[in-house]
C-alpha cells in the first residue's frame, strides 16, 4: 500500500505554495486579519479559476491544498466550502457549514438537530459557530429533516468577536428561510470535515516549525546560534517529528476517505486527535524559541497559534480519542 504523492500532487503542491505566496503573503495576514471584512474576496475567483473547488477533485489533492493552505494562513472559506460543506460545492460559490446550535453540544458530530423545515421547506432554526459566517454566500445547514442549502440572503448573520480572526465565526439565524435539499451522508461528511482538518493542521505545523528552525540557525546568543543548545533544539526535533507523524496519519486518513475504507472512521479520528494538538504544541514551542519577539503582537505565530487552536477546538481531540479507542476494543 503506498500513501505517497504522484507526480501530480507534487506539483499540484508546488503550484498551490508559489501561488499563496504571491497572493497571500505572510506579510500581508495582519493587515488583512484586523481589517474589515477581514480577507481579500478577489482571491476567491482565482482559486475558482485554478481549480480549486473542482468536483473531480479527490480528498488527497483537498489534502495538498489544505496543508498549503494551512502553512500560508489562507484567509478565505477555502476550508468552509471543502471541508465542511462538499456536498453542496457547485464549483464557485462560498460555503459553510451551519451546524452547532446553542447549548447543544457536539456540532457536526451532534446526534440530532433542533433546525426545522416545514412542508414548504422553509428553515427555521439558529446556528452558532459558523465558520466564515459572513463570507459565505450559501449555508450547508443541519436540520431535524436532513442537509438543506439555504442562500445566505435569507438568513441573519452575526458575526462574533472570535480569537481567530482569519476564521471568524457567526451566528445564523434562520426564519422560515426558503431551502433545497443537499443529498449528503453525514458520517461521510464527518470523516471528510477530519482528514482534512488534519491537512491542515499540518500545513500549520509545519510552517511553526520552519520558523522555529530558521531563528534557531540565525539568531546568537554568546557568538554561537541558540539551535546549538539543547533546550532549544530539543523543542524544534519534538517539532519535527510532530509534523512527520502527522503527516503520516493524514495521508492515511485521506487515503481512507478517497477509497471509502473500512479503517476511515479510525483513520480520521486518529489524525484529528494528533495533528490539531500538534499544531498547538509545534506553534507553543516556536513562541519559546522565539523568545521576546513571539510575544510581540507583531510577529505572525500567534495568528498560527490561534488557527491551532481552532482546529484543536474543532476536531475536539478527546472525542475523537474516545472514538477511537470505542473502535479499537469495544
Amino acid at each position: 500500500m503506498d500513501f505517497a504523492f504522484s507526480e501530480e500532487q507534487q506539483a499540484l503542491r508546488e503550484a498551490a505554495r508559489d501561488f499563496l505566496a504571491q497572493r497571500a503573503p505572510l506579510t500581508a495576514v495582519a493587515g488583512l486579519a484586523d481589517s474589515n471584512p477581514g480577507w481579500q474576496p478577489a482571491i476567491w475567483d482565482s482559486l475558482v479559476q485554478l481549480g480549486w473547488l473542482d468536483g473531480e477533485l479527490s480528498p488527497i489533492e483537498h489534502a495538498v491544498l489544505l496543508e498549503e493552505a494551512g502553512y500560508a494562513l489562507l484567509q478565505a472559506p477555502y476550508f468552509s466550502t471543502v471541508a465542511l460543506s462538499w456536498p453542496a460545492n457547485d464549483g464557485r460559490t462560498r460555503l459553510s457549514l451551519a451546524a452547532a446550535e446553542p447549548g447543544t453540544p457536539g456540532g457536526l458530530f451532534a446526534d440530532s438537530y433542533a433546525t426545522t423545515v416545514d412542508a414548504g421547506g422553509r428553515v427555521t432554526g439558529e446556528k452558532v459557530l459558523v465558520p466564515d459566517g459572513a463570507w459565505a454566500e450559501a449555508f450547508l445547514v443541519l436540520t431535524d429533516a436532513g442537509p438543506r442549502l439555504v442562500q445566505a440572503t435569507d438568513t441573519i448573520v452575526t458575526v462574533l468577536s472570535t480569537m481567530d480572526s482569519t476564521r471568524r465565526l457567526a451566528t445564523v439565524r434562520f426564519a422560515g428561510a426558503p431551502s433545497t435539499g443537499v443529498t449528503a451522508d453525514l458520517t461521510a461528511l464527518r470523516r471528510r470535515a477530519l482528514a482534512l482538518a488534519a491537512a491542515e493542521a499540518v500545513g500549520v505545523t509545519r510552517r511553526a516549525f520552519d520558523i522555529a528552525a530558521e531563528h534557531a540557525k540565525t539568531r546568537q546568543q554568546f557568538d554561537r546560534p541558540i539551535g546549538t543548545y539543547q533546550a532549544v533544539s530539543h523543542r524544534i526535533a519534538d517539532s519535527y517529528g510532530a509534523v512527520q507523524l502527522a503527516t503520516s496519519l493524514t495521508a492515511w486518513a485521506v487515503w481512507c476517505v478517497a477509497e471509502d475504507d473500512p479503517q476511515a472512521d479510525q483513520a480520521c479520528a486518529a489524525a484529528a486527535a494528533f495533528a490539531a494538538p500538534a499544531a498547538v504544541q509545534a506553534c507553543e514551542s516556536a513562541i519559546q524559541v522565539l523568545g521576546g519577539i513571539g510575544m510581540t503582537w507583531e510577529h505572525s505565530i500567534h495568528r498560527f497559534y490561534k488557527r491551532a487552536q481552532w482546529l484543536a477546538a474543532f476536531v475536539d481531540a478527546a472525542a475523537r480519542r474516545r472514538d477511537l479507542a470505542a473502535a479499537l476494543l469495544d
